[in-house]
């Protein structure tokens, strides 16, 4: 019976609307050739890391007499540190049989296949490299809180330390339980999901590939990372097709053919990044 099936097209994807790359969260920045230099790495001075502080004036505050305890006697200065975001790069690769297959077919298939996965694939290693590697582990002694109080450990962190919008980090198996909640609204503006806060949200396909809490360890079952991080902006590089003449597709020896596509990224963030292990079952 399988002489007689036909050979369609391939069932046509759609990456998730709410993940690195789609959700309105973080500014995508596509580089034109005077700027691809920064696909190798950038590094930036930190911008609202620093704390903005209030200067009592003496003249109306009785409490600052000259035997004032803790009254402050000069003004403080806070030198910005530098931060880094290197690059990422995610591809796609497609083998077949040289004769069943031309070089355009194996093209076009390779390019479908980053088209759809490569926002899981960028959401996977951004996590590992930079989530997980670098985070403040919020959870408290006695383990994993509820979805609710995770967000809201969250959000106080960012708010110490950074004061501004920041971005939600959640896994897609977690996603729904911050709905249940209402704890994610959806804005009408932008289609961008955002805490009570303002704080937006990330739902990641790869973020739950992974579920990895700081130092990468894995969740134990039943249970969730979260994290939040400050604003985030992201350089895209152009797709790049490897080999890009069919002849040198073909690999003699086993006579199958081979063609990569493959695009880079850089994910850069600011401030403090916070963890929480939440629990995920009701």
């Amino acid at each position: 019976m399988a002489t007689l099936r036909t050979m369609v097209e391939a069932i046509p994807g759609t990456p998730l609307p709410h993940g690195i790359l789609r959700s309105r969260c973080t500014d995508v920045l596509d580089l034109d050739e005077e700027r691809t230099h920064e696909l190798n790495g950038i590094e930036w001075l930190t911008l609202g890391c620093c704390p903005v502080r209030d200067w009592p004036d003496p003249c109306h505050d009785e409490s600052l007499g000259d035997e004032s305890p803790g009254a402050p006697t000069q003004k403080e200065f806070c030198r910005p540190e530098t931060e880094h975001a290197d690059a990422i790069t995610v591809y796609a690769g497609a083998e077949c049989s040289a004769p069943s297959w031309s070089y355009a077919e194996a093209r076009k298939h390779a390019e479908a296949t980053l088209a759809l996965g490569e926002q899981k694939a960028l959401e996977e290693a951004f996590w590992r490299t930079k989530l997980a590697a670098d985070a403040i582990d919020l959870t408290p002694d006695a383990g994993p809180v509820s979805v609710a109080q995770g967000v809201a450990a969250l959000e106080g962190c960012l708010a110490e330390s950074y004061g501004g919008i920041g971005t939600l980090h959640v896994p897609v198996g977690a996603a729904a339980l911050l709905g249940c909640c209402n704890i994610l609204r959806e804005d009408p503006e932008t289609g961008s999901l955002r805490t009570l806060v303002g704080n937006c949200a990330v739902l990641g396909a790869g973020y739950s590939a992974l579920n990895t809490g700081p130092g990468n360890v894995p969740a134990a079952p039943g249970t969730a990372w979260l994290y939040i991080t400050g604003p985030m902006v992201i350089r895209r590089g152009p797709a790049e097709t490897v080999p890009d003449q069919a002849g040198s597709s073909v690999v003699y020896r086993t006579n199958d053919r081979r063609v990569l596509v493959e695009r880079t990224y850089v994910v850069a963030t600011t401030c403090t990044i916070c963890a929480i292990n939440v629990e995920v079952c009701l």
